[in-house]
């Protein structure tokens, strides 16, 4: 057999003082167990984490347990006004809150690309610390993937939200009502916009930021002043006009919108009208739907109003019984028009 020159042979050990994502932090091993102790723990610490058990172990007051999951994978990572981390946090938040629920626990799955700088994943995570902190919930549970470089665009991050429903209390699509006032907590399309100039492909700059947000406690602000709010939903992909469709179709009620009350940033309205698009059905991440019995409706505007993100809250429509299953629109010119569901997709990884 012939001898093998082992001479100058290096064990390919990866470098734990690497500043980027290697495929080593995906091994399960030593450098996973630093990727976690060094950047997840410090940030999300809470006892039902720091455990280090698989799962979380977890006490819930009374009521009916929500989940609620979704996955992001905005590009660009970052964008004026937010992150793809706080993104997550406050999108998981919104999600779980408008069923009427509290939001109390996340949990986040994150998909590393090899090369990621560890720079780039302390801020998202620190955004998502931000975030959490703010909605009041903690992030209890996590995992982390790391895939080979070209395959996954930066960072993909999956979070999944706990909340709590107290006995009696009904929100759902299915819940809209004739005679419910729509009440919208403030502008339409800033998130769409700021991630669509964040990308820098169209050569135009703006000054309009994403509206990303946490919401369960503008919407626990309507809710304690109303027992007859009846749907709550957060429109974001495909925006205000999808979302309404979808209601009317759930409850088989009609939606009619007027033009003039619709609120748009002047920015975002020429920004829609050089490329085409519509407003209606651009993208937001903190704003809220709100259909409400008409006796209740000032006191919910003026609740909305007295938060954070709900000062700029108008009314935009009210809903009927007929025709069923459609959203229409009273123009500016006094004609009526139908409002379909956005068709195809016009801003693609925009949450």
């Amino acid at each position: 057999m012939d001898k093998i020159d082992l001479t100058g042979a290096v064990c390919p050990l990866p470098l734990s003082d690497n500043e980027q994502i290697v495929m080593g932090h995906g091994s399960g091993g030593k450098m996973s167990h630093d990727l976690i102790t060094k950047i997840f723990l410090p940030a999300f610490d809470n006892p039902a984490l720091s455990a280090g058990d698989d799962g979380a172990v977890l006490a819930l007051p009374a009521g009916r347990l929500v989940l609620s999951v979704d996955s992001h994978v905005v590009f660009p990572l970052f964008f004026p006004g937010g992150d793809i981390g706080h993104l997550a946090v406050c999108g998981t938040v919104n999600d779980v809150a408008v069923m009427g629920a509290t939001p109390l626990y996340l949990t986040a799955g994150f998909i590393l690309e090899e090369g990621l700088p560890l720079e780039t994943l302390r801020r998202v995570v620190e955004s998502m610390k931000q975030a959490a902190d703010e909605a009041g919930v903690k992030i209890v549970s996590g995992d982390t993937k790391v895939v080979e470089r070209g395959k996954a665009d930066g960072l993909f991050v999956s979070t999944t939200g706990v909340g709590i429903l107290p006995e009696g209390r009904e929100i759902s699509g299915s819940r809209a009502k004739a005679g419910d006032v729509v009440i919208l907590s403030g502008f339409m399309g800033d998130h769409g916009i700021a991630v669509l100039a964040a990308r820098g492909e169209l050569g135009f700059e703006t000054a309009v930021q994403s509206d990303c947000a946490p919401l369960n406690h503008l919407i626990a602000a309507a809710l304690a002043v109303s027992e007859n709010i009846h749907v709550l939903r957060d429109p974001t992909r495909g925006g205000v006009a999808t979302t309404l469709n979808e209601i009317a179709k759930q409850a088989g009620v009609c939606i009619t919108l007027n033009e003039l009350s619709l609120p748009v940033r002047p920015a975002v309205a020429s920004t829609c009208e050089m490329l085409g698009f519509d407003p209606l059905y651009v993208a937001n991440e903190g704003k809220v739907l709100v259909l409400v019995a008409r006796a209740d409706a000032e006191k919910v505007l003026a609740a909305l109003r007295a938060t954070k993100y709900g000062e700029d809250a108008v009314v935009i429509g009210e809903v009927s019984a007929a025709p069923q299953g459609r959203v229409l629109m009273k123009t500016a010119f006094g004609s009526t028009r139908v409002v379909d569901m956005l068709a195809g997709e016009m801003l693609p990884r925009i949450c």
